[in-house]
């Protein structure tokens, strides 16, 4: 048995017929850059997330840092950002000359907390990025409200949770990416709807902050050769528009196999008190672009090796904070932040895709179960 941490062969022979279709299409037309499949993909693609404008990119990294662009931060200025995430978020912030500011995250959903960002905010601030991370959205209802409060921007990060919704105290649902002043997120391959190469898109209600992000994209123009600022050449081409519009279509039932693959997870691991199962937020739905385990007070290098040794991948997903990266640590000046240094201590992420079968799962869980058994 071949298990993968992500099985993208067998997703592409499900839709073969249809995306080797489309992408012969777009050989065919010549068209590789714009055109009428990046089109169709940028409308598909915000009638599904219900927001107004979708700005594709060239990448999720891009796509932040247009949004920072199009929000006109200036050097010096304050963003916050979650200690316990992937690099890019910080990475761009100190790129465009801001200043990251890291907080802890919550040790249950491994998110950004309102709590932990109003006691960061300062006169410097002006931002706010929000990873959901793994799958699931940050509490963003008391997020949007501290940041008017203190009139701060937005920008959702959720590479990791297109597809999940987030539920306000009214019942209004909206999708991830489509509540912050932007949304910004990845195409690449491994993601839950990821492409063929690298892919990216901001999202905005703000008609304003589209145009902006739009220029930006396209080398600061608005018209051809005519340049109103300082842009980036970042585009989303059309091979990669023509997959992403046939697998938009499936994305639904991308995430429903990823949350029954987790239900099969969790069952197999509820009475094991080493274990600690990812949190599932009351006010989000999960659409596990990871399945990530705790397990404090366990040997979790001797529990990847075990996995290996029975052919089964696995990931830690991060294992040094932000704050302590070589990148950053010389202007960190807070001091270790507990939850964030506990979870890269103790985290474990087991396979997970649209096509993981019964019989891997069995064999996952019965071979981490024998490992915490010895």
């Amino acid at each position: 048995m071949n298990i993968s941490m992500v099985d993208l062969k067998t997703q592409y022979h499900h839709i073969k017929t249809e995306i080797d279709s489309e992408v012969l299409g777009v050989i065919e037309s010549t068209q590789f850059i714009g055109g009428p499949k990046v089109v169709a993909f940028r409308e598909n693609l915000e009638q599904y997330l219900g927001v107004k404008h979708v700005i594709p990119c060239a990448n999720g990294t891009d796509a932040l840092q247009i949004a920072m662009m199009a929000l006109e931060l200036k050097p010096g200025d304050e963003v916050i950002v979650p200690a316990f995430t992937y690099v890019a978020t910080a990475e761009v912030i100190g790129l465009l000359g801001l200043v990251p500011v890291m907080t802890d995250v919550d040790p249950d959903t491994f998110n950004i907390r309102v709590d932990h960002i109003e006691a960061a905010i300062t006169p410097r601030t002006r931002a706010i990025v929000p990873v959901h991370l793994f799958g699931q959205c940050a509490d963003l209802e008391p997020i949007m409200v501290l940041a008017k409060k203190h009139n701060l921007y937005v920008i959702e990060d959720n590479a990791q949770t297109i597809g999940a919704d987030y539920t306000f105290s009214d019942g209004t649902r909206k999708k991830s990416g489509a509540i912050g002043h932007f949304g910004c997120t990845s195409f690449f391959p491994s993601k839950n709807l990821g492409c063929y190469g690298d892919g990216g898109a901001l999202m905005t209600n703000d008609d304003n902050l589209a145009a902006a992000a739009r220029v930006i994209a396209n080398h600061g123009q608005s018209k051809l050769y005519y340049h109103d600022k300082i842009g980036v050449n970042s585009r989303l081409d059309a091979i990669q528009a023509a997959v992403l519009n046939v697998k938009l279509k499936y994305l639904d039932d991308y995430c429903a196999a990823r949350r029954s693959a987790a239900d099969y997870y969790d069952g197999a691991f509820s009475g094991i008190d080493a274990i600690k199962t990812p949190a599932r937020h009351p006010k989000s739905s999960h659409v596990f672009h990871q399945y990530t385990l705790q397990i404090p007070g366990a040997d979790r290098e001797g529990l990847k090796v075990h996995l290996a040794e029975q052919g089964i991948p696995s990931m830690i997903y991060y294992p040094v904070p932000l704050y302590k990266q070589k990148a950053f640590s010389s202007n960190w000046n807070g001091g270790e932040l507990p939850v964030t240094e506990h979870l890269c201590n103790t985290v474990i992420s087991l396979p997970i895709h649209t096509e993981l079968a019964n019989e891997a799962l069995e064999k996952i869980t019965g071979t981490v179960k024998l490992y915490f058994a010895g």
